[in-house]
């Protein structure tokens, strides 16, 4: 909602309705629907089948009062003053809710009052086309109406909406007003935090994306949120999405924001965090609909009063959102998803812009938002999106969903499952990649989930768990198979006794992000690791006129001493060789300065390897290790040994729960070993990644290995130095830290401390 001028507010057909006309259950039981693309290839069937003088996509729009509703009516046939609603469905139709059923007619109204006011009808006739997928049929229901009673009807909506835009107006017109005049929240910006912060008010006032490089201890969340908070009201940004990887993050934004809200009471700030139904769910037990959940029954009855409360009471809070979704009855992870429409900032994970089905991108999109999007820890977006972006499919899982189908799916499954075992005995190879995802598999499979799709529309009873998971894989792997490229590759892996696994491998997810970031008005993504710039911008698919900055570190290289340990190396096959030295270094280190370490390894073997032998050799050294598999509470068992009068080291697994997004100052942690360059292991996957970046990009080795090892590296050794008073040490173990071309990717204020080569012992750095 937006505009200006005498109309002050701008609302589509489809919101207006869905504010004003929703009512009874919430429903989220799982029924097939059509795609997008389906429901344009509906569309255009229907179109096609109209007589030669037919209207599509009528643009039409009208005023009231200080509201202009606008919109695109699907089709409109003059000979017969007939205007068209059209929604595509599959199975029957005695199936949709009423209340679906409801919010249709509706839109169809709001469309015939538009069209008799922009052509002067007296009257029209009214129709929703309900268009059947599966066998392209349609069902038509009519209505006749007089232009005045659908007016009347018009303005009843429009007021019903004005009351609540009304208020809406208000709240914006103060929140701008208060952003204009906020003060930075400390006494003075920490050194490397202005430029920060510049550099993204830059942005936002030019539309542009930013990526910037920003060492810890500077503030990059207050530095990337007031910017951007201070541009708001001068650049009309409508909303905030603070996305972070992790919880952790979002933390670190909230508590942020709270800072900011501190120095400035009473800021009219509307910010919302969105969490995972499962994590906020009231009632587990039980499915999302009305006849089995209380909080979904009478859902969209209740959500204007709790919608109003939350309002009211200007506080977006999870706690708070939770007390008034409790006290009207409805669900707080839902009534969380409708205010995301009237909030100023919303913190989320990636997946809630990025992913395929993105709810905020979705919202952006169909409201024309004017967004500005920051993403925190940038350097975890590339891994994050290409999981986004690919499809795996297990043969055993194949198997485990036709021993639980119902008869009619057994043979749609057989079909896949021949058609899989043809493309098992072209080749016996352990992996190998397909030029492009094989025509006949694929076929099947999208035949599969069609007949899947059918017998659940008219047998709506829950999915046997196995047949679901299957089901949804299939669906995923065949849509991506429909947008395959050189952004990824088609693959199929036979491990030793066991049936084999295909899979989409997103490899560059740029294609798929690049609209993300073209829908928003700016962004600006931030981390410690960002270099080299290139290798984001391309996979991340960044537009070309992205700016990039490498923020000064605060730090100095007297707070952290930094050594090379050329002398042993942690190649996999100098592995065993390398115990002791490394047991050894660790025991002297502790020895000289007591106190809390962490040390860092490539895998949990290793690292069981290190340990062991450390406590054979160095039995008074008190250590511990990350476990595989640990939950958040052993997670923080084991954080909870770094106290500021601590003794002990941490062993850790290098990229793992304790290489990044951990705050540990001061004497909580003095030093990190880190006896690994970070780079992914070399197998058959990532030769292949190696070779599509080399395709790509021309730097193969690069993309694939060195640069995200060595922003590990980094990550990992960032966990010492955390303020301005810290000092603590680093070890580098490997020879090849030494080379110019790992060094260059190191952060520029290290000091490098480059130790005595034993193969050379009159050489030092």
């Amino acid at each position: 909602m937006g505009g200006a001028g005498p109309l002050s507010y701008v609302v589509a057909v489809r919101a207006l309705c869905e504010f004003t006309a929703r009512e009874g259950d919430l429903d989220l039981r799982f029924t097939p629907s059509p795609s997008a693309r389906d429901g344009i290839a509906g569309h255009a069937l229907v179109a096609g089948r109209r007589g030669p003088g037919y209207e599509s996509e009528v643009s039409l729009s009208a005023a009231h009062g200080a509201l202009q509703v606008r919109g695109r009516a699907d089709g409109y046939d003059p000979l017969q003053n007939l205007l068209e609603e059209v929604k595509t469905h599959r199975g029957e139709l005695a199936a949709m809710p009423a209340n679906q059923r409801q919010l249709h007619w509706a839109q169809a109204r709001v469309y015939g009052h538009l069209l008799c006011l922009a052509r002067g009808l007296a009257e029209v006739e009214l129709a929703l086309v309900y268009f059947e997928l599966g066998a392209e049929t349609e069902t038509v229901l009519r209505e006749h109406w007089r232009a005045e009673a659908l007016a009347a009807l018009f303005a009843q909506q429009c007021e019903r909406f004005l009351a609540w835009a009304g208020q809406e107006a208000r709240h914006r017109s103060a929140r701008d007003a208060a952003l204009a005049t906020l003060a930075f929240p400390h006494a003075a910006f920490k050194p490397g935090q202005r430029a920060l912060a510049e550099t993204i008010f830059k942005a936002n006032s030019a539309g542009r994306c930013v990526l910037a490089q920003a060492p810890t201890g500077i503030g990059k969340t207050v530095g990337a949120l007031f910017p951007t908070l201070k541009a708001a009201p001068r650049h009309g940004l409508d909303k905030v999405f603070f996305l972070a990887a992790k919880t952790p993050g979002r933390q670190l934004a909230l508590d942020a924001l709270a800072t900011i809200a501190d120095s400035a009471p009473g800021l009219p700030l509307r910010v919302l965090e969105l969490v995972a139904r499962d994590k906020v769910c009231e009632h587990p037990d039980k499915a999302c609909h009305g006849q089995s959940c209380p909080l979904a029954r009478g859902f969209y009855d209740r959500l204007p009063a709790a919608r109003e409360a939350v309002a009211a009471q200007g506080a977006f809070a999870r706690g708070q959102m939770r007390e008034v979704a409790l006290a009207h009855q409805v669900c707080p992870y839902y009534l969380a998803s409708e205010m995301a429409l009237w909030s100023d900032l919303v913190v989320a994970d990636y997946n809630y812009y990025f992913d395929r089905g993105a709810m905020l991108y979705a919202l952006t999109a169909a409201r024309q938002w004017r967004v500005s999007v920051l993403v925190d820890e940038a350097h975890n977006l590339v891994a994050r999106a290409r999981k986004m972006y690919s499809a795996e499919l297990d043969r055993d899982a194949l198997r485990a969903a036709g021993a639980g189908a119902p008869a009619p799916l057994k043979k749609a499954l057989t079909r896949v499952a021949r058609a899989w075992g043809a493309l098992e005995r072209e080749s016996g190879a352990a992996y190998e990649v397909l030029p492009e995802p094989p025509a006949r598999l694929l076929a099947e499979l999208q035949g599969a989930t069609s007949t899947i799709t059918d017998f659940l529309v008219t047998n709506p009873a829950p999915m046997e768990p196995a047949l679901q998971r299957f089901y949804f894989d299939a669906l995923q792997m065949a849509r991506l198979a429909e947008s395959f490229g050189p952004h990824s590759l088609f693959d199929i892996t036979r491990p030793g006794g066991g049936g084999s696994r295909l899979c989409v491998r997103n490899i560059v997810p740029a294609p798929f992000l690049a609209p993300r970031f073209a829908a928003a008005h700016a962004s600006a993504l931030f981390s410690a690791t960002l270099s080299p710039w290139h290798y984001y911008s391309d996979s991340l698919g960044l537009p070309l006129d992205t700016v990039w900055i490498d923020v000064e570190s605060p730090f100095d290289a007297g707070q952290l001493a930094v050594h090379v340990v050329r002398d042993i190396s942690t190649r996999f096959q100098h592995r065993d060789d390398s115990l002791a030295p490394i047991a050894d270094l660790i025991a002297r280190q502790y020895a000289k300065q007591p106190g809390n370490y962490l040390a860092f390894f490539s895998s949990f073997d290793y690292l069981e390897q290190v340990a062991a032998t450390c406590a054979a050799r160095h039995p008074a050294l008190p250590l511990f290790r990350q476990e595989r598999a640990m939950d958040e509470a052993r997670r923080a068992q084991f954080l909870a040994r770094f106290t500021p009068d601590g003794r002990g080291v941490g062993f850790a697994v290098l990229g793992g729960a304790f290489g990044e997004g951990i705050d540990l100052p001061g004497a909580r942690l003095i030093g990190a070993f880190i006896a690994t360059l970070g780079l992914p292991q070399i197998n058959a996957v990532n030769e292949q990644v190696r070779q599509r970046m080399q395709a790509s990009f021309g730097a193969g080795y690069d993309y694939t290995y060195l640069y995200p090892g060595i922003q590990k590296v980094v990550q990992a050794a960032g966990r010492v130095i955390r303020t301005g008073q810290d000092v603590g040490v680093v070890y580098l173990i490997d020879d090849r830290f030494a080379r110019p071309e790992v060094r260059q990717l190191l952060p520029r204020w290290w000091r490098l401390d480059i130790d005595i080569d034993i193969d050379n012992p009159g050489v030092t750095g």
